[in-house]
């Protein structure tokens, strides 16, 4: 009743391309991050090592509350210039420039003037993220802890 039609010729043992043939694939690559004097001259860097200070006296408390690894990916026409980790979920917490070592439970895609608004209380975070400022994924309400933690430092 039915018929089976083969429209691909049969594979034979050494038919195959050869090992000359096959292209070699990289991994994902690393987005392009400026050379570290252009880095030191962004608002944002200074901002980061400033909070990343205030983080090594009171890191330990801050992971007792927030319990979270947040990367915050800062652009700047539309490409990615900074990258820094907060992780408040293991040890006494640390802060760290690039990405993540372990899963980030939140990304914020931030452009570096939205950034620095946000940080000096200039914007609120909430109608700034409504509003399509900022994109965030993995989870979102999270956020909210990371904004008390912007605040503490702004205070300090």
């Amino acid at each position: 009743m039915w018929k089976r039609i083969d429209h691909q010729p049969k594979i034979k043992a050494g038919d195959g391309p050869q090992e000359s043939q096959f292209k070699e694939l990289s991994s994902a690559r690393a987005p392009a991050m400026p050379h570290p004097r252009e880095l030191s001259k962004s608002q944002s860097f200074l901002v980061f090592e400033d909070i990343s200070h205030h983080f090594k006296e009171v890191g330990a408390q801050l992971v007792k509350k927030v319990n979270a690894i947040f990367q915050l990916d800062i652009t700047k026409d539309g490409k990615i210039i900074l990258q820094w980790t907060i992780d408040l979920k293991n040890g006494s917490g640390d802060m760290y420039p690039g990405s993540a070592r372990l899963p980030a439970d939140t990304v914020f895609t931030i452009p570096e003037p939205v950034f620095m608004e946000l940080v000096l209380g200039k914007m609120n975070p909430q109608k700034a993220f409504l509003a399509g400022k900022f994109k965030v994924s993995g989870k979102v309400l999270l956020g909210q802890k990371l904004e008390r933690v912007f605040k503490d430092w702004a205070k300090f």
